[in-house]
């Protein structure tokens, strides 16, 4: 049993970009999908597939490589089981400038600062990619 999925989804994005893998398979959840989807919006990743295995799902993602080079360069977990992180809207982190996005799960979904700042919705601060 995994105590924090989100972060095993992350490690795993991360050894496969260490690996130059095309792409890596991560178990789905609810969560984890919507993380994805702002991965595809944001372009971080060329592309990901949901997968039915009978069981909770898997979700298939393509990386992106631009000459060897990763879309990605960081991936981390901010707010962990044992000690949660949680933002108002004014107080929403920026990574590295603008640069790179917080990923935020809200009253309204799971979303960027850059949305949650827009709609004016705070909420605990999952992870920061860059």
């Amino acid at each position: 049993m995994l105590t924090d999925p989100i972060a095993d989804y992350l490690t795993r994005i991360r050894n496969a970009i260490l690996r130059k893998y095309p792409t890596v398979e991560v178990p789905a959840s609810n969560m984890k999908k919507a993380i994805t989807k702002i991965l595809k919006e944001e372009g971080y990743i060329e592309d990901y597939e949901v997968m039915d295995d009978k069981k909770q799902g898997i979700i298939k993602i393509t990386l992106k490589y631009e000459d060897g080079v990763s879309a990605i360069s960081g991936l981390e977990r901010i707010s962990k089981p044992g000690l949660r992180h949680y933002s108002t809207a004014e107080k929403l982190p920026k990574v590295l400038n603008g640069l790179g996005i917080a990923i935020i799960s809200t009253s309204k979904g799971v979303m960027t600062d850059a949305k949650a700042r827009s709609e004016n919705v705070g909420g605990e601060v999952l992870c920061y990619i860059w």
